[in-house]
């Protein structure tokens, strides 16, 4: 029986030694600074325009901002209390200070505001001076005063163009949805008045010739590369291809008013989604789609799976239409990387990189490079925590986190002999900058 012991320990240790191996791989030092001099284009993002002072605050960087819905916890590495933000100071603003006691964080504010009234609208690319990045790629309703081209590219908001209907029955869903919903509502209505028209039209036939691909062209036009699904934070990201006739009889059914039966207003949705994904791929816009764990205390979780994506990337109708799966659909990131072997499907990591840490993120990455080097997009998911934690501090924290988790994962690769040092730094120019270039044709 003792023999029988000690041979089921040795077994164990010899099972879970690699794991402790790549665990415990260091960071080669040298291999980071060298990614560190990449410049990068950041896939995703939400910067603030411009300011000055006296004027409204910023209010496009998002069709459906957080702070509609009620408050919940947020993770641990995106609160307030987190040194990191001390070290972002230091960096962008000479923080002199190991703490954010009041009067310090007035300092701090009082420091950023000199910088903002001596560069004025060149404060948003003095940011990705000071964090080498060439090009961000803004997700906003609208793009505004300092987020010039070419250093911002425009991602537009369509998750409005989905739901035409009557959405009161989602809206009592939960106290999510009632306040996600009238966001997408508002926009709509702006995208219709932004072509001239008051109403919405009798038929779905109309809908998409007068107010669906006009929006897309008019996007298109305006300088967007790419348009951006929310959906996961109105519903299941469950799209099929539906029969149009459904679609189009609950459209003329229920445009002037009633309630839509769920399954059937889904239908309309799924032949939406479609039809914009189809539109984008005509006119040379890739499609970003949320996959995350998400943010709002009923969020569902298991709605956000890319799996439920497969049929949209297997069907052939969609095959000019690049999909970019954005934050690399934490906590799915494997099924992610699975669907990098479609050959129009693209994975970013951006909001991995403030949630975990870099040494989580190295082992997603890791992941990644050994299946498809060339489908991996960075980004940072910028946005504005608090006026202290505002996107140009998470633009630093983002930046440094997914350098250093790059290093990270070349390192335990080149330490494992799977590439050499110019592998890897080959690698690295592609996750931060070559593959988004060729995506996105900005070479």
């Amino acid at each position: 029986m003792r023999d029988r012991s000690i041979v089921v320990s040795v077994c164990l240790l010899l099972a879970i030694a690699p794991m402790i191996a790549r665990a415990q791989v260091g960071i080669d030092e040298d291999l980071l600074k060298d990614i560190s001099a990449i410049k990068a284009i950041d896939n995703h993002a939400h910067p603030l325009k411009y300011v000055a002072a006296g004027q409204k605050p910023d209010n496009e960087y998002d069709a459906l901002p957080v702070e509609a819905v009620p408050p919940f916890p947020l993770p641990f590495r995106i609160r307030e209390t987190n040194p990191e933000f001390i070290r972002a100071w230091k960096e962008l603003y000479g923080y002199p200070y190991n703490d954010r006691s009041p009067a310090h964080l007035k300092e701090l504010m009082a420091s950023k505001q000199r910088v903002l009234d001596r560069l004025g609208e060149n404060f948003p690319a003095w940011v990705l001076d000071r964090v080498n990045i060439e090009t961000m790629f803004a997700n906003r309703v609208a793009m505004g005063e300092g987020l010039i081209h070419p250093r911002f590219r425009w991602v537009a908001f369509d998750d409005a163009l989905l739901f035409p209907l009557s959405n009161k029955k989602a809206k009592a869903a939960n106290p999510d949805y009632n306040g996600f919903y009238p966001g997408v509502e508002k926009l709509l209505k702006r995208y219709i008045g932004d072509l001239g028209l008051s109403t919405l039209p009798s038929s779905l036939d109309l809908y998409l010739k007068t107010i669906v691909t006009p929006t897309l062209e008019r996007q298109k036009k305006a300088g967007a590369v790419a348009i951006k699904f929310e959906a996961a934070y109105l519903r299941k990201l469950d799209f099929n291809n539906p029969d149009r006739t459904i679609a189009s009889a609950t459209y003329a059914r229920f445009v002037a008013g009633g309630e839509p039966r769920a399954n059937d207003y889904k239908i309309l949705q799924d032949f939406l989604f479609y039809y914009l994904a189809r539109e984008a791929g005509r006119l040379g816009m890739a499609v970003h789609i949320h996959c995350f764990s998400g943010v709002g205390s009923f969020y569902d979780q298991s709605g956000s799976n890319p799996l439920l994506l497969q049929s949209v990337f297997n069907d052939s109708s969609l095959r000019k239409t690049n999909f970019v799966l954005l934050h690399g659909g934490y906590p799915f990131t494997k099924e992610v990387s699975s669907l990098m072997s479609k050959p129009n499907v693209y994975g970013d990591f951006s909001l991995q990189t403030l949630i975990t840490y870099p040494r989580e993120l190295s082992e997603t990455l890791r992941n990644w490079l050994e299946m498809y080097p060339e489908k991996i997009l960075f980004g940072t998911d910028a946005f504005s925590l608090s006026p202290e934690i505002d996107w140009e501090v998470v633009t630093w924290l983002s930046n440094n986190s997914t350098r250093r988790a790059l290093a990270l994962a070349l390192t335990g690769m080149i330490n494992d002999g799977e590439i050499d040092r110019a592998k890897a730094m080959e690698m690295a120019r592609m996750a931060l900058h070559d593959n988004a270039a060729g995506l996105y044709g900005t070479r």
